[in-house]
């Protein structure tokens, strides 16, 4: 698993480590990981051109170190200072003893080059070969200030690539949110655990590839964020014992389609049948269609009441306006997943007052309408928005997006999913994901779980499926059992 710590978290860990190390041992360790990505992503370290943006305080020190050590192999390093009066000391020291070059980005008098402000400067970062932004570290709050904005954008329209040191400049370390403008990384080195803002977007979007280098912090078990990893997905998937049954493997309930959307309840029948349970009851106006598609499917038409024991409901995809459905399963004493039109038919207080466990699965714009603010505030703050969701309602939250999070009513880590993709933004494919993220809440899976896991598969069968190309829910939907089986092995 992949875990996530604040900032806070980290600072006190690495108070406590430093105090039990020889002074700027930590930092060595940093730059030390730091310049060895560069001389990968570089290939040939001699003779190439790097120019480091370095700000105050320890991440400016953290880059000048890592250049130091690149000048010592033979690159031409250039330290592009944004507060000449602030930078770290001992990291310019060693840089100047291995024969880098300092200038100043507003031509500070006492700097060498100290006249190349401006477009010299900038001109410089995008003729490198390699950019290494150290201009604001995992501390920083708010956009970059007005004089690191333009060697942001030289950075973007430099010629080689760019590494941020432990997160880009201008994104939140904690909540992933960019305010303003922000350096764009190909690669991010960060130190001792992810931070937050590396797996959420929008920032997710800035940091490229993420680099972990260990130096050895010794960090809390319950982490701010969560990523499952193949293994973690592996132990959690429902496989079947000798003596189940297809009662034994959890039996869930659709209640969804509507004469205007019967596609919505076909999709979701889809994902539920590949989704580890081992029968599926539909429930609704759209029983014709899902057995002319899918014949193994229960179907009853006497409503959710009289459709026979399951251990888990989904309901809302493509439902209009039956809201008595809605309620009438909500009322139901077993694992419920409410989603689409659902979430805009079901009661606050009815959620609330629910004692078995509830999945809610909002995209941005219904997790905006629940929480009567802008698509967005949500989009922007998509960790504040799942955990308010998670909350305000005492249900478990699946906010799906560009990155989907999950955070239940209890508090604890959020489970971000790694494995979703672009070609998932097609109509239908939340269906697909609430039928299959049910079937595993009848299988037995918590909320929480099947929620993340339900996610992880239907992001891995969307990559599958599409493999660079568009396609439909009903493609993700076959490709499900693939994902399984790549999960599995």
């Amino acid at each position: 698993m992949r875990s996530a710590y604040s900032v806070d978290t980290v600072r006190t860990a690495e108070r406590e480590l430093m105090a039990r190390l020889p002074e700027g041992a930590l930092m060595q360790r940093a730059a030390a990981g730091l310049a060895a990505a560069c001389a990968d992503l570089l290939g040939r370290v001699y003779g190439s051109r790097v120019v480091l943006l370095v700000g105050s305080g320890d991440n400016g020190g953290d880059a000048l170190y890592a250049g130091a050590r690149l000048a010592r192999r033979g690159a031409g390093v250039t330290a592009v200072l944004l507060a000449p009066e602030r930078a770290h000391a001992g990291g310019l020291a060693a840089l100047r003893r291995a024969g880098g070059r300092v200038v100043s980005a507003g031509g500070a008098e006492g700097v060498e080059g100290a006249g190349g402000g401006g477009q010299g400067v900038e001109g410089l970062v995008e003729r490198a070969d390699l950019v290494v932004d150290g201009i604001v570290g995992i501390g920083g709050k708010g956009e970059l200030r007005p004089d690191a904005v333009p060697l942001a954008a030289a950075a973007e329209r430099s010629r080689g690539a760019v590494v941020a040191v432990d997160l880009p400049s201008g994104v939140d370390a904690d909540t992933g949110e960019v305010r303003g403008a922000a350096v764009r990384a190909d690669l991010t080195v960060t130190f001792g655990t992810h931070k937050p803002g590396l797996l959420i977007d929008p920032a997710r979007e800035y940091a490229g590839s993420v680099r972990l280098v260990d130096i050895g912090l010794e960090l809390p078990a319950e982490p701010e964020l969560e990523a499952l990893q193949h293994a973690d997905v592996a132990r959690l998937l429902p496989v079947p014992r000798a003596e189940s049954d297809k009662y034994r493997r959890g039996v869930v309930g659709i209640a969804a389609g509507s004469a205007r959307y019967p596609g919505a309840a076909v999709l979701a029948v889809a994902g539920a049948l590949r989704g580890g349970a081992g029968a599926v009851r539909y429930v609704g106006p759209a029983g014709d269609a899902v057995l002319t598609r899918f014949p193994e499917t229960l179907v009853s038409d006497q409503g959710p009441k009289h459709a026979g024991r399951v251990q888990a409901w989904v309901v809302g995809p493509g439902a209009g306006d039956d809201a008595a459905t809605v309620g009438e399963v909500l009322a139901a004493d077993v694992p419920v997943l409410v989603d689409a039109d659902g979430l805009r038919l079901a009661e606050a207080g009815v959620v609330r007052a629910r004692r078995a466990p509830t999945l809610m699965t909002p995209h941005a714009g219904e997790a905006a309408a629940l929480l009567g603010v802008d698509r967005e505030e949500v989009e922007g703050g998509r960790l504040a928005a799942v955990r308010e969701l998670a909350g305000r309602y005492r249900a478990t939250v699946l906010l799906k997006g560009s990155t989907t999070l999950v955070a239940d009513s209890g508090g604890g880590a959020v489970r971000v999913n790694p494995t979703g993709t672009s070609w998932l933004a097609t109509a239908g494919s939340g269906d697909v994901l609430s039928g299959l993220a049910g079937s595993l809440l009848a299988a037995g899976l918590s909320a929480v779980d099947a929620g993340s896991v339900g996610a992880y598969v239907h992001g891995l069968a969307g990559r599958l499926a599409a493999d660079g190309a568009p396609v439909g829910a009903h493609d993700v939907a076959e490709a499900v059992p693939g994902a399984w089986r790549n999960v599995l092995g």
